[in-house]
C-alpha cells in the first residue's frame, strides 16, 4: 500500500497545531541509520487510509520528495472526541530488520464446525489479533484461521495454529495464549415448576362458603 508524505519544517506544538488547522497531519519516521525525520501527511487520505486494515498490518510505500522508502505505521494518536488524526509513528523498514508487530486474525469455517452446528456450543472469539515476530519479507497482512474442525469443549490455542513460512508467534514464557474458546452451553430446564405452580395455587386457594339455609 502506498502513500504520499511531505517533509515537515517547522517543530512543535504551536507549529503542530497550526499545521492540523491547514488539513496536514504531523508524523515521524524513525529506525534504522538514518536520524529520525519529521514529515506531514493529507489529512484526508489519512483518514480513508486508517480505515483499511492493510495500513495497519503490512509494510507501506512512502514515497517522499520522489523517492519510494519502506515502513511500518507504529502508532497513531487521535483526538478524544474529534474525528481527527493528531500525530502518527512510522518505523523504516530495512532488509535484515527483525519485525515484531500484532496482525489481524481472519476467522472462517465457524458454521461448519461439529461444535457449531451438533452440539450447540457457544464460541467466542477471545481475541482478534495476534503478535508475531518475522522478516520483512515474511510479514503477512492476515493470519487465517479456520474454525471448521472445532469440537464440544475443546478450545483453539496460538499453538494450534498454521503459521505461515518464517512466522513466530511471540510467546510470553510458557504461555500459549487461547484463540477461541468453545463452551457447552446449558441446556434449557423444561417449565416443570411454571406449570405445577397454578395447581398448587388452586389447593391454597380457601374454599367458598356456601351460602346458609333460611
Amino acid at each position: 500500500m502506498k502513500f504520499t508524505a511531505f517533509e515537515r519544517a517547522k517543530q512543535g506544538t504551536g507549529a503542530s497545531r497550526r499545521l492540523r488547522i491547514t488539513g496536514r497531519t504531523p508524523a515521524i519516521v524513525y529506525g534504522g541509520e538514518a536520524a529520525p525525520l519529521q514529515v506531514e501527511l493529507d489529512h484526508n487520505d489519512l483518514w480513508h487510509a486508517l480505515k483499511k486494515e492493510a495500513f495497519h498490518a503490512s509494510i507501506l510505500d512512502m514515497e517522499l520528495n520522489g523517492t519510494t522508502s519502506k515502513v511500518l505505521l507504529r502508532n497513531v494518536q487521535m483526538h478524544p472526541f474529534r474525528q481527527l488524526v493528531l500525530h502518527l509513528d512510522f518505523q523504516r523498514v530495512e532488509a535484515g530488520t527483525k519485525l515484531k508487530m500484532k496482525v489481524p486474525l481472519h476467522f472462517s469455517g465457524q458454521e461448519t464446525s461439529p461444535a457449531f452446528k451438533t452440539d450447540n456450543c457457544l464460541i467466542t472469539h477471545v481475541i482478534n489479533e495476534l503478535q508475531i515476530t518475522c522478516s520483512p519479507a515474511d510479514l503477512p497482512e492476515f493470519i487465517a484461521v479456520d474454525l471448521s474442525a472445532l469440537t464440544k469443549g475443546v478450545s483453539l490455542h496460538a499453538s494450534d495454529l498454521t503459521m505461515p513460512k518464517g512466522v513466530k508467534v511471540v510467546k510470553r514464557g510458557t504461555n500459549d495464549p487461547v484463540i477461541v474458546s468453545v463452551v457447552v452451553q446449558a441446556a434449557e430446564e423444561a417449565p416443570a415448576a411454571d406449570a405445577a405452580a397454578p395447581a398448587a395455587d388452586a389447593k391454597a386457594a380457601p374454599a367458598k362458603k356456601a351460602p346458609a339455609k333460611k
